[in-house]
């Protein structure tokens, strides 16, 4: 475990210190264990892939840093019992506007993890919001935590957001669907 920072926000979200949240959200969506862990598993590398495709460029990465300074987002993980509430519902989903920009990609991104995960897609499209939550909270702790103040969240977040993305697993396949994104908007 020389590597400390190389952990990926699954391997956060997957860990020990995270399991009161993940028995949160298996309580509010009636999964078992290893169902929510799959999902989990399923959403996660989507997401990562999708802030990555937003933080290509400076301002981008700079908005995501803001919104981590500015949002409370390590309450997810700190008090579990708030991923049941609507209010964090409605914000998972403008999180989730923020990464993919269209609902379409949100159901896309459902839809395959479904074949993956053998879950619902429409009870995955459900959980896609908390669960968007939790990797803010899992950015959030690592960026802001460990006693990181002032400039030095500002200097060196940027690559250690970079490397808790990079990490994640088979980002690369859902690009395409990303891309959709990116397509549908027409920047």
């Amino acid at each position: 475990m020389g590597q400390i920072g190389m952990k990926s926000i699954l391997d956060i979200l997957l860990s020990s210190d995270n399991k009161p949240a993940l028995q949160e959200m298996q309580k509010k969506f009636d999964l078992s264990e290893a169902e929510t862990r799959t999902a989990v598993e399923e959403l996660i590398p989507a997401l990562s892939r999708g802030i990555q495709n937003n933080t290509k460029d400076a301002g981008g990465m700079d908005e995501l840093l803001e919104a981590l300074r500015t949002g409370e987002h390590a309450k997810y993980m700190e008090q579990p019992g708030s991923l049941s509430d609507a209010a964090t519902t409605r914000e998972g989903n403008d999180i989730l506007g923020h990464i993919f920009g269209d609902k379409k990609v949100s159901r896309e991104v459902a839809s395959r993890a479904s074949q993956k995960a053998g879950i619902s897609s429409s009870l995955l499209k459900k959980m896609l919001p908390v669960v968007a939550t939790l990797v803010m909270g899992a950015m959030s702790k690592k960026v802001l935590g460990g006693g990181n103040t002032g400039r030095t969240v500002q200097a060196g977040s940027g690559g250690i957001l970079s490397s808790l993305l990079d990490s994640d697993r088979d980002g690369s396949i859902w690009d395409d669907v990303l891309g959709m994104a990116a397509r549908s908007m027409l920047r």
